[in-house]
């Protein structure tokens, strides 16, 4: 083996390299967020097309005359200057590595002034050599680097293709631009301007600067805080019916530091869960702001990656403030409206709900049965005249549930004007209506499915499901290991409005089923319960209630009368994800006045 050596500095700074410098956007990162922490307001990156050379310009503050050439090497910062630093970090870059680490691998030339200074001081640098000299220049830094890799040849046969390297490079400054909206970002390359923003400070116009003009409709701004952790959170979310094929929309700042944090990637997977399709993800960009000594920036050579002193903490807090966005849009009736609870189902024309008059206490909405809607009414409502004219053979069509006995309370109560018009029915699936000079659309099964999904959970909060006791039931053959996973699981389903009972090792029978799926077959129940607890079990819950409101809900292909389907939007409005079903499937779509109008040439 061979005798132990001192390693020369430009080695050591080349393998450093390796670990700060992985290709051209890695230079592009660490030029733009110096000159950031130089307090820079614009920014200008000019590449090569093959990105092998760089230039970045800059109106901050300039490096002084006497430290230039100090700023070349290895571990010199003005960021920080003792280890107590590393715990109270402000500025982007603090390790004093970047500039040594691409000087050793690249030949390069800078050019710096202070507001201090009438001349400024240009430095070149080649194999970690530096040699400055004096030169007129404007306040602010240009740092021109060249030939990147030109004496590490293996690494540059890493590189991927000229299109995938500018795109890589346009994706950082694209995440630096949204973390820093007061910081006007220029990208040119090819004669192009991929990136262009104006610095404005309005984060929403950097996006759409970024995106397009059209993005704004579709997002919903962040504001969280919670004053006593100093925790803030702010930004934008998209609804879930604006979504991308991969995660790349998805930024995540931590005191305006990009960073790739796992725990915030899954706060945000988790508040969007039973909300997007399989395989979309949302437009995300949020930014939180905590004490610097909360959050360790130090655990990664690129600091892409950081610690939190409360990761459950940050954890929820993340969490709720994405619900809190997405819920603040859903259209909820007033508050301090009175309303009567009518059973709304699959009622057959046959069928006419029995009802008592005057009694002395209303029920409250909340404490009836999930299967329920909200129906305004007056001092004058003939509550008997509208159940026979909206019930009667003539008017309703097949439409099947059990329907309970309820006492309910007939009060004066003030009827709500609707801003809603429906308009009909297509192909007895969409629900057509007419809302603020626009036509909107609904998917009438998942409307109700998610009204049903939220108000079981709801219930599953505090108490069990409502359950259905069953007088005859067959009596079901099954495998014995299936049996004995129900058994196993018999506390659960019992939360979930279920009572099974075991005849012998191959048998079972259903004493008690949820309310809301009463109409279904249990053969069909008995399948999804065994599916569901075959799955795993830590997502048995969100599982077994999706299965549920699917069931319950109103199907696809049935015919609704007005009433009815006045009602269903009406629950559906009321429900705080109003997007989509629990499956992630869109239940609105609109069209325009003018969107109409423009395909019929007229002018609006």
């Amino acid at each position: 083996m061979k005798r132990i050596q001192q390693l020369s500095r430009q080695l050591i700074n080349q393998i450093a390299a390796g670990e700060v410098i992985e290709r051209p956007a890695s230079v592009v990162k660490e030029l733009v967020e110096n000159s950031i922490d130089a307090g820079a307001t614009g920014v200008e990156i000019e590449v090569s097309k093959d990105c092998l050379s760089i230039r970045v310009s800059d109106n901050g503050s300039g490096i002084h005359p006497d430290d230039i050439e100090l700023a070349f090497s290895k571990h010199a910062t003005s960021k920080i200057s003792n280890s107590d630093d590393l715990f109270d970090i402000h500025t982007m870059g603090f390790r004093g590595e970047a500039l040594a680490s691409i000087i050793s691998i690249a030949k390069v030339v800078c050019t710096t002034r202070t507001k201090d200074f009438e001349t400024g001081t240009r430095v070149e640098c080649e194999e970690s050599n530096v040699k400055s000299s004096p030169c007129g220049c404007a306040i602010g830094t240009t740092m021109e680097v060249k030939d990147l890799f030109y004496n590490t040849p293996v690494r540059q046969k890493f590189l991927k293709s000229e299109k995938i390297e500018i795109s890589y490079i346009a994706e950082i400054l694209q995440s630096i631009a949204i973390a820093n909206p007061d910081v006007s970002i220029s990208l040119i390359y090819d004669g192009k301007n991929p990136v262009k923003t104006s610095g404005s400070g309005d984060l929403l116009c950097v996006l759409t600067e970024i995106y397009s003009n059209s993005i704004a409709n579709e997002l919903k701004k962040i504001n969280k805080s919670d004053e006593v952790s100093n925790l803030y959170v702010t930004g934008y979310c998209s609804t879930p019916d604006f979504t991308r094929s991969t995660k790349k929309s998805i930024y995540t700042f931590v005191n305006n530091r990009v960073v790739k944090c796992p725990l915030i990637l899954k706060a945000i997977d988790n508040a969007y869960k039973n909300m997007l399709p399989a395989g979309r993800y949302p437009f995300v960009c949020l930014n939180l702001e905590l004490p610097a000594g909360d959050v360790d920036v130090n655990v990664h050579p690129t600091k892409k990656e950081v610690r939190y002193k409360n990761p459950n903490q940050i954890f929820n807090f993340i969490y709720s403030s994405i619900l809190g966005a997405l819920s603040n849009v859903s259209p909820q009736l007033p508050k301090s409206q009175n309303t009567t609870v009518l059973p709304f189902g699959n009622y057959s024309s046959e069928q006419t709900p029995s009802v008592t008059h005057n009694v002395e206490t209303a029920k409250p909405a909340e404490d009836f049965e999930d299967d329920a809607v909200y129906v305004s009414s007056s001092e004058n409502f003939n509550l008997e005249h509208t159940f026979s004219k909206t019930f009667s053979k003539a008017s309703e069509p097949s439409y099947e549930m059990q329907v309970k006995q309820i006492d309910l309370n007939i009060k004066t109560q003030t009827v709500v004007e609707e801003k809603f018009n429906i308009i009909g029915q297509y192909r007895n699936t969409y629900v057509l209506f007419e809302e603020d000079g626009e036509l909107k659309i609904v998917d009438q099964h998942i409307a109700d499915e998610r009204y049903i999904f939220e108000k079981l959970q709801e219930n599953l909060k505090t108490e069990n499901i409502a359950s259905q006791l069953l007088l005859i039931s067959d009596v079901i053959q099954l495998e014995a290991a299936d049996v004995q996973l129900i058994i196993d699981n018999e506390e659960k389903l019992q939360r979930f409005g279920y009572k099974i009972e075991k005849v012998s090792d191959t048998e079972i029978i259903f004493k008690k089923i949820p309310q809301v799926i009463a109409h279904v077959k249990v053969s069909d129940i008995l399948t999804d319960i065994l599916e569901n607890l075959h799955g795993d079990l830590n997502n048995l819950e969100e599982k077994m209630l999706v299965t549920m409101s699917c069931k319950a809900a109103v199907k696809a292909g049935t015919e609704l009368n007005l009433w009815q389907m006045e009602e269903l939007i009406k629950k559906w409005k009321t429900t705080k994800m109003p997007y989509t079903c629990p499956h992630g499937r869109p239940i609105l779509h609109t069209f325009s006045e003018k969107e109409i109008a423009s395909f019929f040439h007229r002018n609006v």
